[in-house]
């Protein structure tokens, strides 16, 4: 069993007055980890699955009476898949002020029903966590920081699924299996949905293009789509969890790109499935966006994790002077380059030391990125 970063958190969260809401994609462990938490309580509990009929009648479009009578002695209540149960949102406001002494819990794989139903409603009501697949730091703790340095070309061809870190040798097969029964399980079945085989020429463009800014315009044109239908399409595969985007820093400088935009991966393993390549290191011309996409999702990681709030973005300017990452926070800017080999020097652009001086700039390669992902605790 793997100890995740967010057991403490969640443990601590319990009985506090909020709703508490678990986002994630399928297959992380959210399940999981509610049940570890949860098997150290007392109170009587109730498990109920949004997958179920009867439960997204029961819960749908519900009352007072209704949910009392659903929870019956329960003090606390998991709804799992929350997302499939419709108008969940006034469901969970309802026990919130009609079932007080009750602990709701609600997980979802995919966050474009569940965050869209619930914001408004429970405003103030919930508090939210993001399960990721298993981090750097996690895995760390579990092993050694040496046996997963020893490990990273691994992790960079075939992500960090549990079910994945936990079966090796049986990696691509595994991954065939999660991409065909759930990886576009909540994206397919969503219904204004109306060309999934777009869909998945649109993620293989975007694996494809990792590392690298990603113009709406130029893959509606590869398509044969418009702009509006990329754009729909990226929201859905980013509130589904597949992928996440990376804005441009545009604040001084008239050539700066306005309104560009990275796309990561959530997972680098579904990543080099959906492309079929699960060739080494060394026989690849795309180490650099698969370094670059690590990188930054395992910084993301450790950032929600630890409950750091931070702005980031790219930086590229008309005449292709770029910087692969930036955070800003509390107004001051940090810089970083990621280079895969230590012998490649590059400095940063002058551009953008004046236009933003006192910028703190670092270099990494794979011999050196531990503190950029471990903040000092190595």
């Amino acid at each position: 069993m793997i100890q995740r970063t967010l057991e403490m958190d969640f443990s601590q969260a319990l009985f506090r007055g909020k709703i508490l809401v678990l986002y994630g994609p399928r297959q992380v462990g959210k399940t999981t980890l509610v049940r570890k938490v949860l098997e150290k309580r007392s109170e009587n509990q109730l498990w109920l699955s949004g997958d179920e009929a009867d439960v997204r009648r029961a819960l749908s479009d519900t009352n007072r009476t209704t949910l009392a009578g659903v929870s019956g002695k329960a003090k606390i209540v998991v709804i799992d898949e929350a997302q499939r149960i419709s108008n969940i949102g006034l469901t969970l406001k309802l026990a919130d002020d009609f079932l007080p002494e009750v602990q709701v819990i609600a997980t979802g794989s995919s966050s474009f029903e569940l965050a869209n139903q619930i914001n408004e409603p429970l405003t103030g009501r919930k508090k939210q966590f993001t399960l990721y697949p298993i981090s750097f730091t996690e895995m760390v703790a579990q092993e050694s920081l040496f046996e997963e340095k020893r490990l990273l070309e691994r992790r960079l061809l075939y992500g960090s699924y549990p079910e994945i870190i936990t079966h090796p040798g049986e990696e691509e097969e595994l991954l065939r299996d999660l991409a065909e029964s759930y990886l576009y399980k909540d994206v397919f079945s969503f219904e204004q949905l109306r060309k999934p085989e777009l869909l998945f020429k649109l993620l293989q463009a975007l694996a494809l293009q990792i590392g690298s800014e990603v113009k709406n315009a130029e893959l509606a044109r590869f398509l044969g789509v418009d702009n509006e239908t990329i754009e729909r399409y990226i929201n859905l595969l980013e509130k589904a969890f597949i992928i996440f985007r990376l804005p441009s820093l545009n604040r001084n400088i008239r050539s700066e790109i306005k309104k560009g935009k990275k796309i990561y991966f959530f997972d680098l393993g579904m990543r080099n499935y959906i492309i079929n390549n699960f060739n080494p290191l060394e026989v690849r011309n795309d180490v650099g966006g698969l370094w670059e996409n690590w990188l930054i999702l395992e910084r993301r990681k450790m950032l929600e994790y630890s409950r750091k709030r931070v702005n980031s973005y790219f930086w590229r300017t008309m005449s292709q002077q770029e910087i692969d990452y930036i955070e800003d926070s509390g107004g001051t800017l940090e810089a970083w380059e990621f280079k895969w080999s230590s012998k490649t020097g590059r400095s940063f652009p002058p551009s953008f030391l004046e236009a933003y001086p006192g910028s703190k700039t670092t270099i990494i390669h794979r011999d050196s990125f531990e503190e950029f992902l471990l903040l000092g605790d190595v």
